[in-house]
């Protein structure tokens, strides 16, 4: 009843490119009108420009498994 799938980070390194972090979870694949999947998580290598530090909640949205 369950399916994995990869959720990819949004964020963005100093260089202004994707982090390419993920995480791999399970949803349910018999709700109805269900959409992609958006949460928030913690990435390590995302840049935030307000302290000028690495790490920040970003928001990380579902991909194909590969």
């Amino acid at each position: 009843m369950r399916e994995a799938v990869r959720m990819s980070s949004t964020g963005k390194n100093q260089k202004n490119k994707p982090t390419g972090t993920f995480r791999v979870t399970t949803r349910n694949k018999k709700k109805p009108g269900s959409e992609k999947l958006r949460k928030k998580y913690f990435d390590p290598r995302a840049f935030n420009a307000k302290t000028g530090k690495k790490g920040m909640h970003v928001v990380f949205e579902e991909t194909k498994l590969s």
